[in-house]
């Protein structure tokens, strides 16, 4: 049985307090990729059923992650392989990440060339009528939601090995991405550049996803000192980089916006 007073003892000092912020912005950080999936899924949906959709998602996200956070010890079993071939060990956790690498980058892949294909007309028919059904969107977004929510458990637990703290940080990290995820679905929606540095972000995010379940085959082959990690943070770097390039060209394009318009209202006069 776990001992619960033990771990509130743990969560009300100075430690603890410093754990659990710590640990509440790295879930933060963990979920923007799940917030950028959830917001682009949902687009889908009629736009009287992207607010529900949005927060029932995060809700069954911060559902699962709790929920997992009690099977730790099942967690790190996991990591142990299931069967080899030759000297690759395939575990519960590089199928997990393999099949979402796959289910993640085939979903971003067809939005991207529906974008890229689809004339504008189309895109907003369909964007305004919903052409997909509620439970197909979130169906897809707990299948995504269960991959981000194992590879975010597992970060959680390196950072610390008390549950109560683990439960704390996801709930409020959670909280805070349900409050702003409507102004952060707006923003991507309403840019259409924003839309396709997120899109790429993801295929990029499946990418990595799928490269660390193929390294956890691998790495098993390789001595423990020698296991070869997979650092995700320069997708996060490429990610804003993007996203103030684009800035820069959206400020750039208001600008010329309102010169032209100034000129125009001149030429009139």
């Amino acid at each position: 049985m776990h001992d619960w007073s033990a771990d509130i003892s743990a969560l009300f000092t100075l430690q603890g307090l410093i754990g659990l912020i710590t640990l509440s912005i790295l879930e933060i950080i963990l979920g923007i990729d799940n917030i950028i999936f959830i917001s682009i899924a949902v687009n889908k949906l009629h736009i009287s059923q992207r607010a529900k959709a949005r927060t029932i998602g995060l809700s069954l996200a911060l559902i699962i992650r709790c929920i997992l956070l009690f099977f730790i010890g099942w967690i790190a079993g996991l990591k142990d392989a299931l069967f080899h071939i030759g000297n690759y060990g395939i575990s519960g956790k590089s199928l997990i990440l393999i099949g979402g690498g796959i289910f993640l980058l085939v979903k971003t892949w067809q939005e991207i060339r529906e974008k890229i294909y689809s004339d504008e007309d189309e895109i907003e028919h369909n964007e305004k009528k919903g052409k997909s059904t509620f439970s197909t969107i979130i169906l897809q977004v707990i299948i995504i939601d269960f991959v981000f929510s194992f590879d975010s458990i597992l970060a959680a637990v390196g950072v610390s090995g008390v549950v109560l703290i683990m439960i704390c940080a996801v709930v409020i990290s959670m909280i805070l991405m349900i409050l702003f995820s409507g102004s952060v679905a707006t923003f991507i929606n309403k840019n259409q550049g924003i839309k396709m540095i997120a899109l790429a972000f993801l295929l990029v995010v499946g990418g990595i996803l799928l490269g660390e379940g193929l390294i956890d085959c691998y790495n098993f082959s390789l001595p423990e000192n020698e296991h070869i990690e997979l650092n995700k943070n320069y997708a996060y770097v490429a990610l804003a980089f993007a996203l103030l390039i684009e800035l820069f060209n959206m400020r750039e394009r208001k600008v010329k916006r309102e010169k032209d318009l100034g000129l125009n209202d001149n030429e009139e006069e």
